[in-house]
């Protein structure tokens, strides 16, 4: 048996780290990316690259997409240059993207009339995790897929998640991650917009909550984002108006009302709005400084 093979197609902060964590594990990786500048970083790094998804497939068991939604998994998959005309019948392809569940069973079904297995596959951990090699992989497939998957998952992932034999429930379960994320983002800048407003620093704020009940992973990550005043995107406020649109339209689909996902949801947009569809997701304060009146660290700087 040969060097495992894995193609990583999207190469941005997610991809990258999965793509040089798979690497430094041995296995032959190919990333792929329309950038030339991530292909030619991963380069530096000792892996190889290839402009086309089905370039990078054809020498693959395993190719990982990693892009930001369904309608760029379906191109990487299924469009011009796209992947699954390079796989060989066997080979697993792992959906990281978040997707409506009907989406990935859709997928999964075109991919098994090539015979191609399909790991319905979203990841958590952001930028940090991936590069460290130690993402949350929520996975849901066929044993097979799951074998043929193991030696990319080992690589990428600290802890994987079985969570069906079938693709769907993993992407359902990201649904309700990002609902999760999302509102707590929003509602941790609501929280230190009210502190700022009445007259605390965002510092004192960060400082105490971490320390007390009302603290959340998403408070203690992205609350210095806003301290530092930089906004840099790490997750950008466009990936919410996106995943919580998702969380939305699930809901709608199964007929159960998410009035605080609809408020947050509102926020982002609203941020969006404003110019900062690309800035950092800490970036949604802003919409509640512009309300209220007040100053954020960093402004007027």
């Amino acid at each position: 048996m040969g060097t495992y093979k894995a193609a990583i197609v999207g190469l941005g902060s997610m991809g990258m780290g999965m793509a040089r964590s798979a690497h430094a594990a041995g296995l032959q990786v190919v990333g792929c990316d329309l950038n030339e500048t991530a292909r030619r970083d991963l380069e530096a790094a000792g892996a190889a690259t290839a402009e086309t998804a089905v370039d990078a497939a054809a020498v693959a068991d395993a190719v990982a997409v990693v892009v930001v939604n369904a309608q760029q998994t379906e191109a990487v998959l299924f469009g011009p240059g796209g992947a699954a005309e390079g796989l060989a019948p066997g080979a697993v392809v792992l959906g990281c993207a978040t997707v409506p569940a009907t989406f990935a069973v859709e997928t999964a079904d075109r991919l098994a009339e090539r015979g191609i297995l399909y790991l319905d596959a979203p990841i958590s951990g952001g930028p940090v995790k991936s590069a460290e090699g130690a993402l949350t992989v929520m996975a849901s497939g066929s044993e097979d897929a799951f074998a043929k998957a193991q030696p990319l998952l080992d690589a990428v992932a600290e802890t994987v998640f079985n969570l069906d034999a079938e693709a769907g429930p993993a992407s359902t379960m990201k649904t309700v991650n990002q609902l999760l994320a999302g509102v707590h983002i929003a509602t941790a800048m609501e929280a230190v917009a009210l502190g700022i407003k009445a007259g605390l620093e965002a510092e004192t704020v960060f400082e105490v909550i971490t320390k007390a009940a009302g603290n959340s992973w998403m408070f203690e990550n992205r609350v210095p984002h806003v301290i530092d005043g930089d906004y840099s995107p790490k997750s950008a406020v466009g990936i919410f108006t996106k995943d919580l649109g998702i969380v939305l339209g699930e809901a709608e689909h199964l007929g159960i009302d998410l009035p605080l996902s609809e408020a947050a949801l509102a926020r982002f947009r609203a941020a969006a709005e404003m110019g900062l569809e690309g800035a950092d997701d800490a970036a949604v304060i802003k919409v509640y400084a512009e309300q209220a009146g007040i100053q954020l660290p960093g402004d007027g700087d």
